[in-house]
Formats: structure tokens, C-alpha cells, sequence
């Protein structure tokens, strides 16, 4: 593995408190590998294998059932998919593919659980990573259950604005399908969502969206950080 990717890991909150022999152990068995785009890396079911940390590139974890599929988030550098399955050594419960051009770190899942119960730091790294996972999951369950379709989107599109860099335009980063799936709706109710928003300055050209009145679009989606604020 080549020194810069090495220190990227090394940096990330699950690898930084570790003892540097146990880290040392733990990357001895990892390996990095490129995939190109629409590459399924983990199958919903099967045994969780290697921890996947995505250097370059982004994840789509998703699942599916009874001949219907949903995404349930996107995973981008640099950081960990897949931590509760490789701990408990149990089956995804998700499904992860490439959505572009990806670099993975993979380590096996059986070295994580050693190091683990070797090491305290990086036991209670893993513990605070999982609860966060979970916070996350709560936050999400609260904005598909407490918010309409077009609050879901409206808060959705505040997000995004926040990392913008100060600019009132962006792009989604992936397509509408992709994005409704994401809301938990189709692509005809995001397409009417996106005309319902509208009157409070939101302005869409494919992927391209530009939000004219932020004020007035916080005003509609009424942001809450317990459930907006994925860094709590």
C-alpha cells in the first residue's frame, strides 16, 4: 500500500487512537485495489469478508427486495462501509457498488476483530463510529417519517447548499433516480417536488441546481439539527 493512501487511513477517528504495532498488524493483511464504475464490491446476504474504506471515488450501499430496489446512502472518501457486519461477523444487511471509478482499501474482517479485542483504543473507536451509524439512521427514519415529500427534498437541498463553498449553485452529484431513491420516493413524485419548489427559489436544469432565496427555502423546510445535522 503506498505511503500517502497508508497515512490517510491512519488518519481516519477508527485507526488514529490504535497502538502503531496494532495498526501495523492490521494493515499487513489489507490490499488496495481499483474498480471501475458499477462494480458490486458486497452482496446483501453474504458474509462480510474485508472492511472497505474508499479512498478516491464513491459507494452506492443499497438493497433490494421482492423485485424493487432502494439506495440508502453514498459512501465517499475517506471512510468505512460495512464496520457493524465486519464486527458482529454476520451477513450485509446492504449491497455496495462503485459509482464511479473507485480506489478501495479492503481489510479482512477477521484481522479487525483480533486487533479489536486487542486493542482498547480502537475498540472504543469502533464502539463511538458504530453509535454515530446508528444516530444516523435514526436522523434519517425521522426525516422519511416526519416530512412530506417536498419538506424531504427542501432539506435535502439545504444540505447539499451547505457544502457549496458559499455558492448558491451546485450540482446533485448523481442522477434524479438515483436521488428519489434516496428520498424514498419515485422519480415522477421528485420531478413534482422539484415544481412544488419553485416558489421558494429553486431552479433546476438537469443536475444543476441553483437556489435564488435560501431564506425563504429554510422558511418552507424548517431545518432541525436533530435530524439535519448528520456530524451530531
Amino acid at each position: 500500500m503506498p505511503d500517502a493512501e497508508y497515512r490517510d487511513i491512519r488518519k481516519l477517528d477508527l485507526f488514529s487512537q490504535m497502538a502503531d504495532e496494532h495498526f501495523t498488524s492490521l494493515m499487513r493483511g489489507a490490499y488496495v485495489q481499483n474498480f471501475p464504475a458499477q462494480i458490486e464490491l458486497t452482496t446483501e446476504g453474504e458474509p462480510s469478508d474485508f472492511l472497505h474504506i474508499v479512498l478516491s471515488g464513491s459507494v452506492d450501499l443499497f438493497s433490494e427486495w421482492n423485485g424493487r430496489d432502494t439506495s440508502m446512502a453514498t459512501v465517499r472518501p475517506v471512510s468505512t462501509f460495512i464496520l457493524a457486519a465486519t464486527i458482529k461477523d454476520a451477513p450485509n444487511l446492504m449491497s455496495a457498488r462503485t459509482l464511479e471509478k473507485s480506489r478501495i482499501a479492503l481489510i479482512p474482517s477477521q484481522d479487525v476483530r483480533t486487533i479489536f479485542d486487542l486493542d482498547s483504543s480502537f475498540a472504543r473507536a469502533i464502539v463511538t463510529e458504530l453509535a454515530q451509524c446508528y444516530r444516523s439512521v435514526i436522523k434519517a427514519q425521522k426525516d422519511l417519517k416526519l416530512r412530506t415529500s417536498l419538506e424531504r427534498l427542501a432539506n435535502y437541498l439545504l444540505r447539499q447548499l451547505k457544502h457549496a463553498d458559499g455558492s448558491a449553485t451546485f450540482e446533485l452529484g448523481f442522477e434524479k433516480r438515483r436521488l428519489a431513491s434516496v428520498l424514498g420516493m419515485t422519480p415522477e413524485n421528485l420531478s413534482r417536488a422539484f415544481k412544488g419548489l419553485q416558489p421558494y427559489g429553486v431552479a433546476v436544469n438537469g443536475t444543476h441546481i441553483t437556489i435564488d432565496d435560501q431564506a425563504d427555502l429554510e422558511r418552507f423546510a424548517k431545518p432541525n439539527p436533530l435530524i439535519d445535522d448528520f456530524s451530531t
